[in-house]
Order: structure tokens, then sequence, then C-alpha cells
């Protein structure tokens, strides 16, 4: 009698199977690899994306006549020190004053907006009243009004207030953005458990002690995202400072208009440097706090 040798299960799934298997590890590898045509896309973005910021530095170091040249020039002037000292010079633009307003209108704006919406999600996230989810639904509301529709209620206000053409009336009607409160409630909903906020509670913390020791700190990824975009946004504002405030009195977007409106001629290369100068703080910040934003919001995700 012959003896039937059983083989395992394992040993028995056929051959094509098991090379199957053994090239799954090769194909995910060759799949997360990057190819030419990943590598051309990406400079592709970088080149559209680079260029008119650099065309816009090139006409600034040159005279006005390089904006119209054919073909355009790609490499910087000998004018951009005259050019510097014309734009300081410039008796109708201000763009010290609107740099220095611009400066101090940003960082105010993105500071009370940081502090009330966070204190305004937390209230609306973690507290109970009565109307806090018709608040919730009033602040997605103003969420969905385009801000060109507040501008004539706005100015309104400014010429009842006595603010027109002062600095607080490009700083008071943003001190707190339906945006900013709506992502600091969803912050803090998927963050802060609600047994942290009652253990406080029993241990005879006040509201504005948990949300200061508890509710801050865990905020602190959000609170740096809404705070960087909130200045580059009001950094970027010109149609409410064109509307509300005074040549005299300007911001630096007020200024390069007003550069724009100081000849008979559009001066491009006055009005690149202006640019140019505008766009600088904003580029520093990317180029600081660029690494860091983006950490902030990957902790955020990862936490949320």
């Amino acid at each position: 009698m012959t003896a039937t040798t059983v083989r395992p299960a394992s040993t028995q799934r056929p051959a094509q199977h098991r090379r199957r298997a053994n090239r799954r590890p090769g194909s995910l590898r060759r799949m997360r690899q990057a190819t030419p045509l990943t590598y051309f896309a990406l400079l592709l973005t970088l080149v559209l994306s680079v260029f008119p910021l650099w065309w816009m530095f090139v006409i600034a170091t040159r005279t006005t006549t390089a904006a119209s040249q054919f073909p355009p020039a790609l490499l910087p002037g000998p004018n951009f020190g005259a050019n510097i000292v014309r734009l300081f010079e410039n008796p109708s633009a201000n763009f010290t004053t609107g740099l220095l307003n611009s400066l101090i209108a940003s960082t105010t704006v993105a500071v009370s907006v940081v502090f009330f919406c966070s204190l305004a999600g937390f209230a609306l996230a973690k507290l109970n009243f009565k109307g806090r989810t018709v608040a919730t639904v009033a602040v997605v509301v103003t969420m969905a009004v385009p801000v060109q529709i507040g501008l004539v209620p706005l100015l309104i206000l400014m010429e009842w207030f006595g603010w027109r053409g002062e600095l607080q009336s490009v700083i008071v009607p943003f001190m707190v953005s339906g945006f900013g409160v709506f992502m600091m409630r969803q912050y803090v909903t998927q963050t802060i458990p609600d047994e942290l906020i009652e253990a406080a509670r029993i241990d005879g913390c006040s509201t504005f002690r948990i949300y200061w020791s508890i509710v801050l700190p865990a905020l602190r990824p959000a609170m740096v995202v809404l705070g960087l975009l909130t200045f580059m946004q009001t950094w970027n504002e010109f149609i409410w400072a064109l509307a509300v405030l005074s040549p005299s009195n300007p911001t630096v977007q007020f200024s390069i208009q007003q550069l724009n409106e100081s000849a008979y001629a559009r001066d491009f290369a006055l009005m690149f440097t202006g640019a140019t100068f505008a766009t600088l703080p904003l580029l520093i910040i990317f180029v600081v706090l660029g690494r860091q934003l983006v950490g902030r919001i990957m902790e955020g995700a990862i936490k949320a």
C-alpha cells in the first residue's frame, strides 16, 4: 500500500498567486515613486505661480517702458533704487503712512479675530444656553452673505460714529468673523472632550478660567492658521479701504491705487515698486512661518 502525502493548504496555492503576492510590495513602491510627468507638472505649477511675482520685481527695477517691451524683460534692471526713492517721496501716495497703517490694522484685526472667535467658538461648542443652535445657524448664514452687500450699511455706521477717514474704520468692523467663529467651534467640538470641561468645573474653575487654561492651549494649531489667514486678508483689503479712508490716511493697497492716479500716464515701474513692497511682508511670513503653518494644519487634522 502506497502512503499518500497531503500537503498543507498553504503549499497547495497555485504558483501564479504566490508570484502575484510577491509582486505587490514592489508595485506599491512604484506607485509611490514620482514619475517624470509628476516633476514636469510640479515645475510648471511653480513657474506659473512665481513668474508674475518675478516679472513684477523686474519691472520695479526698470523704467516704465519695460512693461510694454517685447519680448518681455526677464532680468532685473538698474533703476530699483531710484524707483524706491520716487515711491517714498511721492506726495500723493503717502506710502510710508500706508505701510504703517496696514501693519497696525492687520496685526490688530488678526489678534482680535483669534481671541473673540476662539471665545465664541468655545461658547457655541461647550456651553449650554438657550438659542445656541440659532446662534450657530446665524454665524453660518453670515458666511453666505457677500461682503459687498454690507458696504453701504457699514459706510452709514462709519459716518454716524465719525470714523470716516480714520484707521479704526478698517479695524473695528472686522474684529470678529463668522468663518473664524465656525472654525473654532468645530475645532473645540472635535478636540476637547466634555469630560475635561466637567472635571474643571468640579475643581471649581470658572468659565473664563476653563477657556484660558484648558481650551486656549488646545486651540493653538487653529489659532496660528486663523491668525495668519486673517492677517493676510486684512493686509490685502482694498475695496473697503478705498471706500472709507482718505488719501491722506491710507492703507498700503490704497496707496498703490493713488500711484495709479498720480500722473497723466500710468507709471508701471512706480506701481510695481509699491506692489513689491506691499508683497514683501507676506512673502516674509510664508518663508519664516510657512513650515510652521503647514505643521499646525497637519497637527490640527491629526487631533481632529
